[in-house]
């Protein structure tokens, strides 16, 4: 992750959360009282965000000392201590709830892609996520997705061209859209198309698409299609799959299965910290 927007971020998180104070902490404990504290997992997954403990308690205080006993990508068990901290008890208690939340969503996701990469069981066939991500939270859930096995698709908007249905519907046609593309951006730009026919796909690989995407289609059909792109232009499958259905789309030949459920709708991975 780029440090300088990932401190940027927590700076905001923190400021959302703390305002001018933690009127609870401040009041019970003189800036001088020193504890100990450890953060602990209570189910089983794939750890994600170990160096947000330090890099948020730095934010706070710089004097609290953080031990991470996991890293990330790790396969954690419940009961398991993935870090232990030292230091001001007023701020090892301001910052936990944001490194929390941090921490067990950024897990669930690196489980939820470890969990997608294990049932997909392909040498070839590469999971990545799609930019169905939280607000504000981008940076952390795609990292999160890289610790799970996964791969990133492109960041957002700006780096890298997709065309998708509505756009060609008001370009009037994949030529015309991706025509207008090319005339535009240089040859770093990678321009995908998102297909949902065997006309489509066919019409994509005439207008020179660099990927091209087979759109909520059946394990069947993407197989179908992808033996009519050429060896030099990437495929992927995306929409309607899910963990259940992935091994289906094992053998169909496709570089890459993109799932928006990594990052839209998983579930938190359950982790407290204990004094």
């Amino acid at each position: 992750m780029n440090h300088l927007l990932l401190e940027q971020q927590l700076k905001q998180f923190l400021i959302e959360d703390i305002g001018d104070k933690d009127v609870t902490s401040e009041t019970i404990f003189p800036l001088t009282k020193q504890g100990e504290a450890q953060f602990i997992v209570k189910e089983d997954g794939i750890l994600a965000g170990i160096d947000l403990i330090h890099m948020t308690y730095s934010l706070l205080n710089q004097s609290i000392e953080v031990s991470p006993l996991k890293a990330d990508g790790d396969v954690i068990r419940a009961g398991d201590t993935i870090a232990r901290v030292k230091g001001s008890m007023r701020h090892i208690l301001t910052g936990e709830r944001l490194i929390l939340n941090l921490l067990q969503r950024m897990s669930g996701i690196a489980t939820a892609t470890h969990q997608a990469v294990t049932s997909l069981d392909s040498t070839h066939t590469r999971i990545c996520d799609t930019r169905k991500t939280t607000p504000g939270l981008r940076l952390f859930e795609k990292y999160a997705v890289t610790c799970g096995r996964g791969f990133n698709h492109r960041n957002g908007l700006y780096d890298g061209v997709m065309i998708k249905d509505n756009h060609i519907a008001f370009a009037g046609s994949i030529e015309k859209a991706v025509t207008a593309v090319r005339k535009q951006l240089g040859h770093m730009v990678n321009i995908e198309v998102e297909t949902e026919t065997r006309e489509q796909v066919q019409e994509a690989i005439d207008a020179g698409a660099d990927v091209i995407m087979f759109d909520n289609r059946s394990p069947e059909e993407v197989s179908l299609f992808n033996q009519l792109v050429p060896s030099h232009i990437a495929t992927e499958a995306s929409g309607g799959i899910t963990l259940e259905s992935l091994p289906s789309y094992r053998h169909t030949g496709v570089d890459y299965i993109s799932l928006g459920f990594l990052t839209h709708s998983v579930k938190a991975l359950d982790m407290s910290l204990i004094v």
